[in-house]
């Protein structure tokens, strides 16, 4: 079976498994062949000679050097330093979680432990090697250029290593690469926000986004926003869902869709009434719009080539150029859901101005005065950035390609006029009478020869040089400030803006014939395999040789950017229409999304009271109508997970639209189904979950424990603890006249009352247990614990908190 037949998922698995066969398989493989056919089967000595025939990867690649020296992107005297920096390993970087219970610990420990320690070790540049990122807010973010062979070297470092993986672990830091923070914090993210970050995973930019909403958050408050995280690879999906997870939130959506596709779930799309059906359900939206969006899209990735420099082999000039029309779709799509008002940050690892500033000038010359590219040179001060380009060129096959008219025939289906600065499609009339599709195109088309173009970048036409303010963008260049290369625009949107469609061709045929066989939202382009990436591009492009900015708004009759956007998607109109409401759609928009758990609302009035009566849970807690699950039977729900108002908003649209999202993740585990031999004598068959806890814990006023210090840090260290082996006489009193179940053990503060509800704070410290017939088990992960102790210790060192003694 060719590779047509399979899912752009598959295809690309299968290309990246091929691709490392040919990669490892040169010495290794063959040193384990010739031991073979010498009779050997020590596969020590094949390692052994596979280690010795060993090289370092080659950072040179002369197409890249040629391709970039020609682009301009830094000036000649500077080329030297630029590739010397990008041969050099990238520094590593970490942020501190902002919402972290433990944030200031953490800050404070770098701050007046490692780095004084350090530097009284080392002198010169080593004792520089552990210092704050100075463009980063509060201090938060930390650059560390030491290798991973320097952290082995002293017993600092190894113990700076120690606290860095274990703070990762637990989530009290992200590592990540520096640049990679800048585009979050161009977005201007707020707690009552609807954040999309279309393209999210491996989830270091989600995390910091939900970092920025919870971080005014008082203990037990969620904030009235939410983030929507979404990725096409299932696979890069689950990756994203294990990193958000260590953020414990009940505002987070993780979907699986292809970002240009993202539904928009309109409800006048479903019902004619619709207004009537929002009223009815209560819910304060009517489609999924965003005030931000996050659009960092798939690139070619040359701007990581210091973290992997495997890139340099793989580069070529057709990546780039390839990912263009792809980069375009998903940029308009976020441009589609953002709301008037609303800011959207385009972000690319490269530094291809056809990735990058090929895309916002085409951007802007669609949405014409509707959207506007920000200047945002007064926000973050201290990093450093360039303008974007002006001009550039565009090779193909071997050729500099200044303007659109160079382009042969046969190859403007796949060099698009939006590549260039000017984005004119200069097409004469002769042309224009016939189609030039890469398979329809003539031999004499294919044979024509193009004489290379070896003018200088300083001697283009300035009628190839972009108008539009392109200097707004923002490009970070290594050798800068030693980090990756990065491109990023900035977007506030003004207005909804016309968008038209063609309407005479095979263009419109094709998009007829997409829209009949897409099943439903979010369809199309797995059933577009036969169609060209470019031809896709044009059929929902604007008409790139008669319209430019000034003249979008005089076209007439135009449709609205979210109705061509949602009737792209593939929805049938017969079924949208308002004659059809209420008929049974097909089978996609039923509801069931194959191989993904459904999100079922949890109403089994039993069970949650059960759990209320038992940990006492107060009333203003609202937890009825807040709690899913992602199973259908409800006698067999293992976990109870907890979302936000905000979430539950979208989650009761995406019921009445036919559920157009696949969510693969969604809300935060608050209660987990507990097991154990003593399980059955409890009232209350579901424990509290660590996750949970930090939300559900001012609201508690049954099944708390307050414990001293002692006391605590033994639970800690031996996670079980029999009633008479606690130091507290008080502590052993009230332990025993609890319920058999769950409980939750919070560190006791000096002066602090035994009264509840207990005065919870942001330094509250509190662990979940489970209260045996004689004894208490803390139910919380190794880790936890360690790490828990770690900041015990620190506090206790440094004073920052009164901690009660036992009686």
């Amino acid at each position: 079976m060719g590779g047509r037949g399979r899912s752009r998922t598959q295809r690309k698995h299968f290309k990246q498994s091929r691709d490392n066969v040919w990669k490892n398989g040169s010495k290794s493989d063959a040193s384990s062949a010739a031991a073979v056919v010498d009779g050997e089967n020590n596969s020590g000595d094949a390692e052994r000679r596979s280690r010795e025939n060993w090289e370092p990867l080659k950072t040179q690649n002369a197409v890249f050097e040629d391709y970039y020296k020609e682009q301009g992107i830094v000036a000649p005297e500077e080329w030297d330093d630029f590739m010397e920096c990008l041969r050099k390993p990238l520094p590593a970087a970490f942020r501190i979680n902002s919402s972290s219970q433990f944030c200031i610990d953490i800050r404070s420990q770098l701050e007046n432990d490692f780095v004084k320690s350090l530097q009284s070790e080392f002198t010169g540049d080593e004792a520089e090697a552990l210092r704050p990122l100075p463009w980063y807010p509060e201090t938060l973010a930390w650059h560390s250029e030491f290798s991973r062979k320097q952290l082995r070297k002293t017993q600092t470092l190894e113990r700076f290593h120690e606290f860095l993986k274990l703070a990762h672990e637990i989530g009290n830091i992200t590592r990540q690469e520096a640049v990679s923070m800048v585009p979050p914090l161009f977005l201007d993210v707020h707690p009552n926000h609807f954040v999309l970050d279309m393209c999210a995973a491996p989830g270091s930019k989600t995390f910091q986004l939900l970092e920025i909403i919870h971080r005014a958050n008082e203990p037990g408050s969620l904030p009235t926003g939410m983030v929507v995280a979404n990725d096409v690879d299932i696979q890069r999906s689950n990756l994203l869902i294990h990193q958000t997870k260590r953020m414990c939130t009940a505002n987070l959506i993780v979907t699986n869709h292809e970002a240009q596709d993202f539904p928009g779930c309109r409800l006048s799309k479903f019902h004619h009434y619709s207004s009537d059906i929002q009223s009815e359900n209560g819910l304060s939206i009517n489609q999924l719009d965003f005030d931000r969006v996050l659009c960092d899209v798939p690139c070619s990735g040359d701007g990581i080539l210091r973290k992997a420099p495997d890139i340099w082999r793989k580069w070529n000039v057709g990546m780039g150029n390839g990912l263009h029309c792809l980069q375009l779709k998903i940029a308009m799509r976020g441009i589609s859901l953002l709301k008037v008002g609303g800011r959207m940050v385009y972000s690319t690892c490269s530094m291809n101005p056809v990735e990058n500033e090929a895309v916002v000038a085409e951007i802007l010359r669609r949405c014409g005065d509707s959207l506007e590219l920000l200047d945002v040179s007064n926000e973050l001060p201290l990093l450093v950035r360039r303008p974007g380009l002006k001009k550039w060129k565009v090779r193909d096959k071997g050729l500099w390609l200044s303007s659109y008219k160079d382009v042969p025939k046969y190859r403007r289906p796949s060099i698009l006029s939006s590549m260039f600065p000017s984005g004119r499609n200069i097409v004469d009339s002769s042309e224009n009478s016939g189609d030039h599709g890469v398979a329809e195109a003539k031999e004499d088309d294919k044979n024509e020869v193009v004489q290379p173009n070896t003018a200088p970048l300083s001697e283009v036409n300035d009628d190839e040089i972009s108008t539009l303010p392109l200097e707004r963008c923002m490009r970070i260049v290594p050798h800068d400030q030693n980090c990756g290369a990065f491109f990023i625009a900035v977007f506030h949107k003004h207005s909804p803006f016309p968008v038209v469609q063609e309407k005479n061709g095979e263009n419109a045929q094709l998009l007829h014939k997409s829209e009949e066989s897409a099943e439903g939202a979010g369809e199309t382009a797995s059933n577009l395999n036969d169609v060209s990436e470019a031809k896709l591009c044009e059929v929902t492009s604007i008409d790139n040789a008669e319209t430019d900015a000034g003249s979008l708004a005089n076209v007439p009759s135009p449709k609205l950017e979210e109705e061509v956007a949602e009737d792209q998607l593939g929805l049938d109109k017969e079924e949208t229409s308002p004659k059809n409401v209420g008929k049974k759609r097909k089978l996609q928009t039923q509801g069931k999304w194959k191989g993904v758990d459904p999100v079922i609302l949890f109403k089994d009035e039993t069970v949650i009271n059960s759990i209320k009566a038992f940990y006492g849970i107060d009333d203003s807690f609202p937890l009825y109508g807040h709690v899913v699950t992602r199973n259908n039977d409800t006698d067999s729900v293992k976990r109870i997970y907890y979302i936000s108002k905000s979430v539950k908003e979208v989650l009761e649209l995406n019921l009445l639209v036919g559920q157009q999202l696949k969510i693969a993740s969604v809300g935060l585990k608050m209660f987990e189904r507990q097991t154990s031999k003593d399980g059955n004598a409890t009232e209350c068959r579901y424990r509290i979950s660590s996750e949970g806890l930090p939300v559900l814990l001012p609201y508690i006023t049954k099944q708390i424990l307050l414990a001293p210090i002692v006391d605590f840090k033994h639970l800690l260290q031996y996670k079980s603890i029999k009633f008479g082996d606690l130091v507290d006489a008080e502590l052993v009193e009230t332990a025993s006249k609890l319920e058999l179940g769950c409980c939750v053990v919070v560190l006791k503060e000096a002066d602090q009352v035994s009264s509840l509800p207990i005065q919870v704070n942001s330094s509250t410290i509190a662990i979940g247990c489970w209260r045996g017939r004689s004894n208490l088990n803390v139910m919380v992960t190794g880790l936890d614990c360690k790490d828990l102790l770690e900041r015990l210790e620190k506090r206790m060192e440094t004073g920052n908190a009164e901690i009660a003694e036992p009686k």
